[in-house]
């Protein structure tokens, strides 16, 4: 794995590489992709089942593409009392911690008999995706539908592709657990455009929230405005802080848990330890061998991937920063005040007995998270992402009264006679 050192030669250039790494679409992808959606949007169902059975090999109808009750009953069956109760115990704990993110209205009442505030209501409709090519994510569906469900959302439907037609048994089981009303047996692209636009057999949605390969990533850029997303998600990533007392062995796994992801996944340890350096570079090399996805973690580590030694530990966490990076850990002696310096991050572990894999499925927080950089500006999907606000006013007459002169000329100064007009005209004040 590349070892790279603060202030040599190729560092910054190096370094600017990574903090790029935001995969942008081709434009033979985004072609692809444009031509799915308009096709699926003009010609609905028709397109969908189309592209379904050319892209995932299963032909679907208006009476197979809906997963039936007794189809979830049997498919969940299969599973081991064991697995059920795992995704019971992640459910749980992922409801626990999301129910402190339930927002209130307010209202703002003064003397004058003026009334302004908000009210927060729930989306309707949302949709969630699913992916299941390489693998299904099952704990994926609770850190959608769980959020959702508790901020209120009256419908929850779940899209996943289904390999060979047959729905996964863990999704089955994750979306039964987490309140999922209907499951269809989509994805891709298409399945992103049907959910947007709506079919004959797909309801279309208020907001699509879930991770997806780049076609689905494409897709939902595409239909943002006709529905809201979540946001469009990248490759994985993990950027980690050590000093000298951290584990190799324990910094080596959690660099290769990020990498097995897919090919594109960014792995980075920054330390001021050359020592901590060379030790974890060799148990990357030690703990892959045995790993079932030897060839995706080869591919990963040989782009997006880095051992940087700085030049202290500030110099760390100032590259962190500037990486924004999805997971961050910080396996150092004291993380709770390192962690008063990160500011861009999706999640932050802190720890040696803190890996980013409990962030995954069993600690409760999501981990639907902003990747490639997106953490400088944007958040973990939460409770909150599942609310629409409307603002509320209510004035008497004595308050109107009030406000009418500025108001008139504030419109006036802006060359708005008209808006200037429909204050005065309700009182005797001039501007």
């Amino acid at each position: 794995m590349k070892i790279i050192k603060s202030g040599t030669s190729g560092f910054e250039k190096y370094f600017l590489a990574l903090r790029q790494r935001r995969d942008s679409s081709s434009p033979i992808l985004l072609s692809a992709v444009t031509e799915i959606v308009n096709n699926v949007k003009i010609y609905g169902d028709k397109s969908l089942f189309e592209y379904t059975r050319k892209f995932d090999g299963y032909k679907l109808t208006a009476a197979t593409v809906e997963v039936s009750q007794s189809e979830r009953r049997r498919t969940m069956s299969s599973l081991k009392k064991d697995d059920i109760k795992v995704i019971e115990l992640a459910a749980r704990r992922i409801a626990d911690y999301h129910r402190h993110q339930i927002t209130q209205g307010f209202i703002i009442k003064r003397e004058d008999g003026a009334e302004i505030g908000q009210r927060i209501l729930p989306l309707r409709r949302v949709g969630i995706y699913a992916p299941g090519g390489k693998a299904s994510y099952p704990s994926t569906i609770l850190m959608a539908a769980i959020p959702a469900r508790i901020a209120g959302v009256e419908d929850i439907i779940l899209v996943s592709p289904a390999k060979d037609g047959l729905l996964n048994p863990l999704v089955a089981a994750a979306a039964e657990i987490s309140g999922v009303k209907r499951i269809y047996k989509i994805g891709g692209a298409q399945a992103i455009a049907a959910l947007a636009y709506g079919t004959k057999t797909i309801p279309q949605v208020d907001k699509i929230v879930g991770p997806g390969n780049a076609y689905v990533a494409a897709a939902k850029k595409m239909v943002f405005g006709q529905v809201d997303i979540d946001m469009i998600a990248g490759p994985s990533e993990v950027v980690v802080i050590a000093d000298s007392a951290a584990k190799a062995s324990f910094v080596a796994a959690d660099m290769l848990a990020q990498v097995e992801h897919d090919e594109m996944a960014a792995a980075v340890l920054l330390t001021p330890s050359e020592t901590l350096a060379r030790d974890v570079s060799r148990e990357i090399s030690l703990q892959m061998k045995t790993s079932a996805r030897k060839k995706i973690i080869e591919k990963s580590l040989s782009r997006q991937c880095a051992i940087m030694i700085t030049k202290s530990m500030g110099e760390a966490v100032e590259i962190a920063n500037a990486f924004a990076p999805e997971h961050l850990e910080l396996m150092v002696k004291n993380p709770k005040k390192i962690l008063n310096d990160v500011r861009n991050a999706g999640s932050v572990f802190l720890g040696s007995f803190t890996p980013e894999a409990l962030g995954d499925y069993t600690a409760g927080t999501n981990h639907i998270l902003p990747t490639g950089g997106t953490a400088r500006f944007s958040s973990p999907l939460g409770v909150y992402d599942f609310y629409k606000r409307i603002s509320v006013l209510s004035f008497s007459q004595k308050a109107f009264d009030r406000l009418s002169a500025p108001t008139a000329r504030f419109a006036k100064m802006e060359g708005l006679d008209a808006h200037a007009n429909s204050v005065l005209i309700r009182g005797k004040s001039k501007a």
